[in-house]
């Protein structure tokens, strides 16, 4: 089986999900967007994971990849069907591949908060065997406001009516990150605009506070990834 990633920024990568791929004896290919390398032909892959970024998907203009971005996500998981696994910004551009809507958050969300399933959540096989409410690391500013016929919102935060869904039957996006490490803090951090929104957020030295407060809870974060990711290759037909 063949993985395509398509990453945004170099810090934003899959994560604890690489050592998933590799316990499994599966490879992948990464295609770094922002520093110009292109996507190739997307019908060559079995599964495509989009990670975050600090761009934002209407930024067109600023960002011409987005086009073809979203083109490709729209041909892997519209035309060929295939399985799709969004996090964040690849969240955000599935659901804008497949015609939704996406904007700025009237209350973005930083740092680590709950969300809960909702009742097609409930009984997706994605979440089973994962708490509810659940723990996560937010950390955006924009998110998904509509989504088309086909879909099925999986999770809710008090903020953010559209923490995760699906798309059909093996395309799924989730706006929250299930992916972290005991990097991840401070590779993000780096990033000048996502420095600026988690200040603004949690206040004077939040970088530390909040590396402190993953650093404790990473073991359940990563049980919690685990789960997500053998119930992913179960229901994507990829066991």
């Amino acid at each position: 089986m063949k993985i395509l990633v398509l990453q945004h920024v170099d810090v934003e990568h899959p994560g604890i999900f690489r050592d998933f791929f590799k316990a499994d004896g599966l490879t992948w290919d990464t295609v770094e967007l922002d520093a110009g390398e292109t996507i190739p032909d997307v019908a060559a892959y079995d599964l495509m994971v989009v990670m975050g970024g600090p761009q934002d998907v209407w930024q067109e203009e600023e960002f011409p990849w987005l086009i073809a971005e979203k083109a490709a996500i729209r041909r892997f998981v519209v035309d060929l069907g295939r399985p799709f696994l969004g996090v964040c910004l690849g969240h955000q551009l599935l659901a804008s591949a497949i015609g939704g809507e996406v904007g700025l958050a009237k209350t973005p969300e930083v740092g680590i908060l709950k969300i809960e399933m909702t009742p097609e959540g409930k009984s997706d096989p994605i979440f089973r065997n994962v708490a509810n409410p659940m723990g996560v690391l937010q950390w955006h500013g924009a998110e998904v406001l509509a989504l088309p016929k086909g879909t099925e919102i999986l999770a809710r935060s008090e903020s953010c009516a559209v923490q995760a869904f699906r798309y059909g039957k093996r395309a799924y996006g989730m706006q929250f990150h299930v992916e972290i490490t005991g990097q991840t803090v401070a590779d993000w951090a780096a990033i000048p605009i996502y420095a600026r929104a988690l200040e603004k957020a949690l206040g004077s030295g939040a970088v530390e506070r909040l590396a402190d407060e993953v650093a404790t809870k990473l073991p359940t974060f990563n049980r919690n990834a685990k789960t997500i990711y053998d119930n992913f290759r179960g229901v994507t037909s990829l066991a």
